[in-house]
């Protein structure tokens, strides 16, 4: 049974930093690239980040470029967003999954609140 679990979220002041863990199992972590996406209400989930089997490459929204950081620890079954400098318009529920994402991989995410 694929899992993925997200955690690390919660309510945080502009300009401050989260970092949010995702913990894999059920599948062979290594062999995959990882993502994270978000979901503000009302809106598309919308890509994040990513990171490729290896950790060698990565990509990022615009939006965060500068700001966030994927990483991952195969060894953990574990893939990482650290967040900086974060601002409101980051506020969304935080998702890991494979990349590209799988549709019966989404798990039950991590509030992110960014308000003064």
């Amino acid at each position: 049974e694929v899992q993925l679990v997200e955690s690390g979220g919660g309510m945080v002041q502009p300009g401050g930093s989260l970092r949010l863990s995702c913990a894999a199992s059920g599948f062979t972590f290594s062999n995959y690239d990882m993502s994270w996406f978000r979901q503000a209400p009302g809106k598309e989930r919308e890509f994040v980040a990513a990171i490729s089997w290896s950790g060698g490459n990565r990509n990022y929204a615009d939006s965060v470029k500068g700001r966030f950081a994927i990483s991952r620890i195969n060894a953990k079954n574990t893939v990482y967003l650290q967040m900086n400098s974060l601002k409101p318009e980051d506020t969304a529920v935080y998702y890991c999954n494979t990349h590209p994402p799988s549709p019966g991989y989404w798990g039950q995410g991590t509030q992110v609140t960014v308000s003064s």
